[in-house]
């Protein structure tokens, strides 16, 4: 019967393809039918194989695309014509398995984000690639004759349920913006493999190396993809790469040598590639750049290939054709994966079909020394063997590999996403991305006014730094803490003008600890604290203020006012003080919230929160904490005025030491010892006479000395009292009040973000177009990793 068959047969070292419609009876198709029993019963059909390609039939006439015997080989309408029986001796069913895995991954983009496993040809210039390239997927590549490969042509075979040719170009990605994608515009979908060499031409312009020697700019790091599909197409990618320039010419400047060679040894570099390095035996291989790479990049020569070709051009028996067989048989330069000897069309046989080429080949290498070499590794039909076998291998064992990166690449990938923070591209979701950061930074804020350090932010304490170093912010209430009890401490060392003694001459505390003390708290642009007086001193300088200010007062008293000019006299530092304290806290409000800011918000947006919500809000407040401050040092200069009974139990306590004083001096002068004459014992008592005549003695007679002493004491009991009135009034009042206790309600409060116009949300939140850019870059980058990991657990689990 006549049914059309595509089939491979082999018999006697000759393979022949048969596409049509012939008059042969099959034997029955069972589930037990193999390749190798069809071929057992062909052999009678040999000669009428022969016959037929005699006759030249119409499929052969399509494949030929002529009657004349040399006409150059025409690739019909189905592309499938051609190469689909070549290459399905790559593929046994596990194969298909693997290399559909690669397939799919590389139809989801993957091939942009790691490096997937390929074939790459490279080689010197003219040494025979792109021949070889041709004889191994029998596709037609166009030729020229002054100038190789111009860029990396990735040729990828897919098999799919439509028939179809596309290409396109990845541009190079040093390329402006602009050009790169003007060359990802680039597309073209052709019907069969005549227009293969019009479409190369087009993609070579719009990379733009024109004629050469027309420009400098002979070669380009563009890959053009020719992408082959078909429903028996095998699943197989292999990389046509520019071939490597010994020395640069008229045609081929000196960055070009740089470019090829930098492009390529990037290939050869992938430790997932398969190296077919191309060497002619036109020259000698010892000077053939090519190898040199190979063994300096893959020693082992693991995944390295060697590929000889135009053996055609040695002489017979010479010791140089002796010398390319050793290479051949891996007895020169060993590389793992061995050598391969194949015979390329000469220009003569050109225009001859991929079967003439085949049958010229098994020719050649069927007499003289060549007869002697191991058949596995001479000839394009063993080469296709060899190539499907390591391909194989090599699949199995990078795919694991490869797995494991994949997942690499998706945790890095989503870590890349989560620092860039939510989407926020649309108002409401600019507004909802503005109320969960303010959310946040509210409730840290708020935890760290109150003191409650629960949250991961404010993490361990740093015990080699200071309280209220920046290592320490984040404990913002024990800073502030530490802050009011050092100015507590300041006011009481160093807020006086003068620093006067008690009656008995000493000064608070011991004298010469409270002098360091001043000292070390004083800052260098405000002296070295109070000067120090002594009593006597001090009661002149109320003396002289006394004199200065009389009123209608009588003798030996005082007028009120006076103690007002004394105490503002001697609280002179405390407005300093004060305002160094303040401005000490509000800087360190700023260092806290400017932290919660960087932990809390993107770093796109810091700047911009600070300037509108944050900056601003603190500099008023600090502001109204120098008008609440005016207005306490105003209230404490005002009339004196205190309700407080420690002012007068210290008046009271004041009158009474220096009664005490004058008692025990009078009782230490009216002492009087005697030696009684009866028992010679020697008696102690004190004379009343003289006691009090000694007590009126120690009564102060000048009338002004007393009203001044007077005027000190009750001056110094005010100062007391009034001290601790001013510290606190200032720490809650100035401090608690507008600088720390509504701290949370002064950034980006819900209130706040209720309260703004999409347009300023959008000023606040919208992502920068960078920001944007690599967000869709990495979410386009996620979902091609997630479908690969997909693809490995619905396959991979045989192979890992």
């Amino acid at each position: 019967m006549s049914v059309p068959v595509r089939v491979c047969f082999a018999a006697r070292s000759l393979i022949f393809t048969f596409t049509g419609r012939l008059p042969i009876k099959l034997p029955p198709l069972t589930s037990s039918f193999t390749c190798t029993n069809f071929l057992s019963q062909l052999d009678s059909f040999i000669e009428a194989n022969k016959v037929i390609n005699k006759k030249k039939t119409k499929v052969d006439m399509a494949i030929s695309g002529s009657d004349g015997e040399n006409a150059r080989p025409r690739t019909p309408t189905d592309p499938d014509a051609i190469t689909t029986d070549s290459l399905e001796a790559l593929q046994s069913d596990e194969q298909r398995k693997v290399l559909d895995i690669v397939d799919h991954l590389r139809r989801q983009g993957l091939s942009g984000i790691v490096e997937l496993p390929q074939l790459v040809v490279c080689g010197d210039q003219s040494s025979g690639k792109s021949s070889v390239l041709e004889a191994i997927t029998e596709i037609p590549f166009p030729r020229n004759e002054n100038l190789c490969t111009r860029f990396a042509t990735e040729i990828i075979l897919r098999r799919h349920a439509t028939s179809a040719i596309s290409t396109r170009i990845t541009p190079d990605k040093s390329r402006p913006e602009a050009e790169q994608q003007e060359l990802r515009d680039f597309a073209r979908t052709i019907t069969d493999f005549t227009q293969l060499p019009g479409i190369i031409a087009e993609a070579t312009k719009a990379m733009g190396l024109e004629e050469v020697g027309e420009t400098n700019k002979a070669f380009a790091r563009d890959v053009l993809t020719v992408e082959i599909s078909g429903p028996l197409r095998p699943q197989l990618t292999l990389v046509d790469l520019p071939g490597l320039i010994h020395s640069a010419n008229r045609m081929q400047s000196e960055e070009d040598v740089a470019l090829i060679q930098e492009l390529v040894l990037d290939y050869m570099k992938n430790p997932r590639t398969i190296i077919l390095a191309v060497v002619t035996a036109k020259n000698d291989y010892a000077n053939q750049i090519v190898l040199k790479h190979c063994q300096k990049i893959d020693p082992s020569g693991s995944r390295t290939l060697g590929i000889i070709t135009k053996p055609d051009t040695l002489t017979e028996g010479t010791a140089n054709q002796r010398s390319w067989l050793d290479l051949a048989q891996n007895r020169d330069i060993y590389f793992e994966l061995g050598w391969h000897m194949v015979k390329n069309r000469t220009d003569t046989e050109a225009n001859k079909t991929f079967s003439q080429r085949n049958s010229s080949e098994r020719q050649f290498f069927s007499k003289g020394a060549y007869l002697d070499l191991p058949s596995h590794c001479k000839g394009i039909e063993t080469l296709r063997s060899r190539l499907s076998s390591l391909l194989h291998d090599h699949l199995k064992t990078e795919l694991p590999h490869l797995k494991t990166e994949l997942m690499t690449k998706l945790a890095d990938t989503t870590k890349e996403l989560k620092q860039l923070g939510v989407k926020r591209n649309t108002a409401p979701e600019q507004r909802m991305f503005l109320t969960d950061i303010g959310q946040k930074i509210n409730e840290i804020l708020k935890a760290g006014v109150r003191g409650q350090y629960e949250f991961a932010f404010f993490g361990p304490v740093n015990m080699d730094a200071a309280v209220d170093s920046m290592e320490n912010i984040r404990r913002f209430r024990a800073v502030v803490q530490h802050l009011n009890l050092h100015f507590s401490d300041r006011m009481h060392s160093v807020g006086n003008k003068y620093r006067i003694p008690t009656r008995d001459g000493k000064y608070d505390g011991n004298d010469v600890e409270a002098d360091i003390k001043a000292l070390q708290i004083s800052s260098p642009s405000e002296g070295v604290g109070p000067k120090r007086m002594t009593r006597d001193e001090a009661i002149d300088w109320v003396h002289r203020t006394l004199e200065r200010s009389r009123g209608l007062e009588l003798p030996g008293s005082f007028n009120p006012l006076i103690i007002s000019q004394l105490f503002r006299e001697q609280s002179t530092p405390w407005k300093e003080l004060a305002l160094a304290h303040i401005e000490n806290v509000a800087g360190k409000c700023k260092a806290f919230v400017d932290l919660v800011l960087d932990v809390c918000s993107p770093k796109d947006i810091r700047a911009r929160l600070a300037d509108y919500c944050v900056d601003a809000a603190l500099d008023q407040a600090l502001k109204n904490a120098k008008n609440e401050l005016k207005k306490i040092t105003e209230d404490k200069n005002r009339n004196l005025m205190t309700y407080n009974h420690y002012f007068t139990t210290k008046i009271q306590q004041q009158r009474k030491d220096k009664f005490a004083q004058i008692l025990s001096k009078a009782a230490g002068a009216a002492h009087v010892s005697r030696v009684k004459e009866e028992t010679g014992q020697t008696e102690h008592y004190i004379d009343p006479q003289k006691l009090d005549l000694d007590i009126h003695a120690g009564i102060e007679q000048s009338m002004d000395k007393f009203s001044a002493e007077d005027a000190l004491d009750t001056q110094i009991a005010y100062y007391a009292d009034e001290l601790k009135y001013f510290i606190n009034c200032v720490s809650k009042q100035v401090v608690e009040r507008h600088l720390v206790n509504t701290l949370d309600a002064k950034v980006l409060t819900p209130s706040v973000v209720a309260g703004l116009t999409d347009q300023q949300i959008g000023l606040l939140a919208a992502e920068p177009p960078e920001v944007s850019r690599s967000r869709e870059r990495l979410e386009a980058r996620k979902v091609v990793l997630e479908k690969g990991l997909g693809i490995f657990k619905e396959a991979l689990g045989g192979f890992a």
